[in-house]
């Protein structure tokens, strides 16, 4: 795969320090039997939607080091990159930890949320799209991570990749990006 060009990223980095690594260590152990907080040699790119209005909103959710609502865990959530309306792409993670964004492939993946309500609403917003595929492009051939690894979270339980250890969680998922866009957003890629 040939090497795409790095899009321009601004880097806003969450707080990510020596607790939240521990946690995330911590984590990828007892979910993935692995005992390292690093992300190493990626095989999937998730897309998320934010459900909220602004990167200032999405940074908000992801800085504080707090347990998640949902499944109250440590660390908290995050994702690696948010790309704004602008067409703005945000890095809130180094590449080298582990993202908690989506369950059973966190050991695995690279997350990336788009800013709104609706798939609908990132795939007309032409600069949205356009950082989004540049993005997604470049991380494909930085790692060599192809189309059918590029999923929405809703596609999660059907990755080859999905792996989790804790039975409650084994089937669990959200519903942003399910099929019907992604098949739309993987026919961009191309």
């Amino acid at each position: 795969m040939p090497l795409a060009a790095m899009p321009p990223i601004v880097h806003d980095p969450i707080p990510f320090g020596s607790r939240r690594i521990a946690e995330t260590r911590a984590y990828a152990t007892r979910h993935y039997g692995l005992h390292r907080a690093r992300l190493i040699a990626p095989k999937v790119i998730v897309e998320h939607m934010t459900e909220n209005a602004s990167f200032g909103a999405t940074f908000n959710t992801f800085a504080p080091d707090v347990a998640d609502s949902e499944l109250h865990e440590l660390p908290a959530t995050c994702s690696h990159f948010v790309i704004d309306p602008a067409g703005k792409i945000h890095q809130l993670v180094s590449l080298k930890w582990i993202c908690r964004h989506t369950v059973g492939l966190n050991y695995t993946a690279i997350g990336i949320e788009h800013v709104g309500f609706s798939e609908a609403g990132v795939l007309s917003n032409r600069k949205m799209i356009g950082a989004s595929l540049k993005l997604t492009r470049w991380l494909q051939a930085k790692y060599g991570i192809s189309d059918k690894n590029v999923i929405g979270h809703a596609e999660s339980l059907s990755s080859p990749y999905h792996h989790e250890n804790v039975a409650r969680l084994r089937t669990q998922t959200h519903g942003d990006w399910p099929r019907r866009f992604m098949v739309k957003y993987r026919a961009r890629l191309s």
